[in-house]
């Protein structure tokens, strides 16, 4: 065994966060750490790594056993470059090159030194050990497969982007060899290509892997064992993620059952005393009954943790077919262009994905279709009856408290109703009067979902909406999702969520946007017959007769009404925007001046647009009257 944890157990004040955790590593295992956050799985880690010391029990490692840990935060030299940092993680190797080098000169002089050559030999051990010889080669492998190409090398450290330090610090850790690696999230900030190289090279790693991860489709890849951290102790299980959750749901029906036979017998026992304790045929039998009630130990019932968050997105209002329409959208920032003449078409009920590498300009294009940026060219349009709303990669809340942050928006609920709507996000009892300035990530996130859920909005904007939950939450989530019958357009790297959800996924790279029918297609792009998807095409409807004939009408009949109405209103907005064109207070207000001609010519293109819409709609309607004769 590399390692082993006995009788490990740790608190901080009162709160107990661990307690006798029990566990051997092997060299051979692959080891996912999972549970909900807050539960331990750092505390675990750290236990491991010395960084905490135990307050019971011990880590006992092999010896020899080195350790190699990742954190979250890892840091790096600022003063280095990539390459630079990278052959630092072959720091002891260098050492011992140089020292044989200086022997190797003193040996051409005292050629028989026994002293000289033995230790001469003891380095080359050491550099023969590490393969130091084909060291550049080696560095130059991790460097391609965490996405750094040659032209990178010379970069420095200080100016990397927060994927690319995370890169890099995980591609180093790589290359020092340790016995025992513990990676914690190593999946964030990693590109597809990128995740799926080293998922192939932990599979194949020589030593022992410990990672704590939320990401399924990556501990499925690459796990054989997974430890569940829940209840302050540790439970292991066989298999990857998948196989864990039937193990799991098995254990805790055997373990309900247990529970429900305890309360039973219980019972049973206490009706028993109850009746015969007064009976002096009987007493004697009855304190025997109680002295087993004492020693009854109850198994405790599993835990419902899991299911503690409940989602179900609803809306009001269903909105027109033709639900956001961008057309020939460019975006340029910093000197970049991240998007070139990009139409995309995103109908009432369909889906979207938003996929790419660190930098693509995925968040930048979300930001473009929900409007909270202009592009430099084209124009984007949500259709009549939207009901948009967004959940931002990072949430940023200064004040207040968690009750506050809904109770402000909904001042008509009462404290019971906005407490209990709380309480399906996981919120309950003091922690609604938890300040927002002290949540973590994952509590933000679901924060901002209890406010959607009382949105209800028919459209639905996510930029990485699963970044910060655990995994038990991100699969409540991605459920949630699938049943919704609204509109969704997200950005994700969640592979599981892109799978789940089941539709066309829009890919950037290198200022190139290519649609993908699905996830699987998106997954072998680079196979000869992967196609992209073909541009959509609008809806076939079927005949429809007798009542569904009338429906069918009836409706168009109402959709003409509001084309025609909202034609009507945009023409008097065109006429009004004309003539504050000739105003001179506009006239002197550059900026106003600008504004006033921007909503003039978006105006007029969404008349051009809905003036197309109305003529398919009387056309459509005319077919079904000629049906009818």
């Amino acid at each position: 065994m590399l390692l082993t944890l006995q009788h490990l157990g740790k608190s901080f004040g009162a709160e107990v966060v661990l307690k006798d955790i029990n566990a051997a590593i092997d060299k051979n295992d692959r080891i996912g750490i999972v549970g909900e956050n807050g539960a331990g799985k750092t505390t675990l880690v750290k236990l491991i790594t010395g960084e905490y010391d135990a307050d019971e029990g011990e880590v006992i490692f092999a010896e020899g056993t080195r350790l190699g840990y990742l954190a979250q935060n890892s840091a790096l030299d600022q003063r280095e470059t990539v390459y630079g940092e990278m052959k630092r993680a072959f720091q002891p190797v260098l050492d011992a090159l140089r020292e044989m080098e200086t022997i190797e000169r003193t040996l051409a002089v005292r050629p028989d030194d026994p002293g000289l050559l033995e230790r001469h030999a003891e380095l080359s051990a050491v550099v023969d050990a590490a393969d130091g010889y084909h060291m550049d080669v080696q560095i130059k492998k991790v460097l391609s497969g965490m996405a750094f190409p040659p032209e990178t090398y010379d970069k420095s450290v200080a100016v990397l982007s927060g994927g690319e330090h995370t890169r890099l610090c995980l591609a180093k850790l790589l290359l020092s060899h340790p016995d025992v690696m513990i990676l914690d999230e190593p999946t964030n900030h990693l590109d597809f290509d990128t995740m799926e190289w080293l998922e192939i090279y932990l599979q194949g790693y020589s030593g022992a892997v410990l990672v704590v991860s939320h990401d399924r489709y990556f501990l499925d890849a690459v796990c054989n064992r997974i430890f569940e951290v829940q209840e302050h102790g540790l439970t292991a299980y066989k298999g990857n993620y998948s196989a864990y959750l039937p193990q799991k749901e098995a254990a805790d029906a055997l373990r309900q059952k247990q529970h429900d036979a305890d309360v039973a017998k219980a019972a049973k026992l206490e009706d028993y005393i109850a009746r015969n304790l007064v009976r002096a045929s009987t007493t004697k039998m009855a304190q025997s009954r109680r002295k087993q009630l004492e020693k009854l130990e109850i198994t405790e019932a599993p835990s419902n943790q899991h299911t503690a968050v409940r989602l179900r997105f609803e809306f009001d209002v269903a909105p027109y077919l033709e639900l956001l329409t961008a057309k020939n959208i460019s975006v340029t920032l910093g000197g970049k262009k991240l998007i070139d003449g990009l139409d995309v078409l995103v109908r009432r009920g369909e889906r979207l994905v938003i996929a790419g590498p660190n930098g693509a300009g995925k968040s930048t294009l979300l930001r473009v279709l929900d409007g909270k940026l202009r592009p430099n060219t084209g124009s984007v349009r949500l259709g009549m009856g939207a009901k948009p709303s967004v959940f931002e990669q990072q949430q940023l809340r200064f004040g207040g408290t968690v009750i506050s942050a809904v109770w402000d928006k909904y001042p008509k609920m009462t404290e019971l109703e906005v407490r209990s709507h709380l309480a399906l996000l996981g919120f309950r009892g003091e922690d609604v009067f938890k300040p927002c300035s002290a949540l973590s990530g994952g509590e933000l996130a679901r924060l901002r979902f209890a406010e959607i859920l009382l949105e209800r909005p028919n459209l639905m904007f996510l930029d990485e909406p699963t970044n910060h939950l655990d995994i038990y939450t991100r699969e409540l989530l991605t459920q949630a999702l699938m049943e919704y019958e609204g509109t969704i357009v997200l950005v994700t790297h969640d592979r599981y969520l892109m799978n789940q959800l089941a539709c066309p996924i829009l890919y950037l790279e290198d200022g190139r946007a290519v649609q993908y029918p699905d996830f699987d297609t998106l997954m072998h792009r680079h196979d000869a017959d992967a196609q992209p998807a073909p541009p959509p095409q609008p809806a076939q409807r079927r005949p429809a007769y007798g009542k569904e004939q009338r429906r069918v009408r009836a409706q168009l009949r109402a959709d003409i009404k509001a084309a025609e109405d909202e034609l009507e209103a945009l023409a008097l907005r065109v006429i009004e925007l004309e003539g504050m064109l000739g105003d001179p207070e506009v006239t002197r207000d550059h900026k106003r001046l600008q504004d006033v001609c921007d909503e003039l010519e978006d105006t007029k293109f969404h008349q051009d647009e809905l003036l197309e819409h109305w003529e398919e709609l009387v056309q459509r309607q005319e077919e079904l009257e000629s049906e009818a004769e």
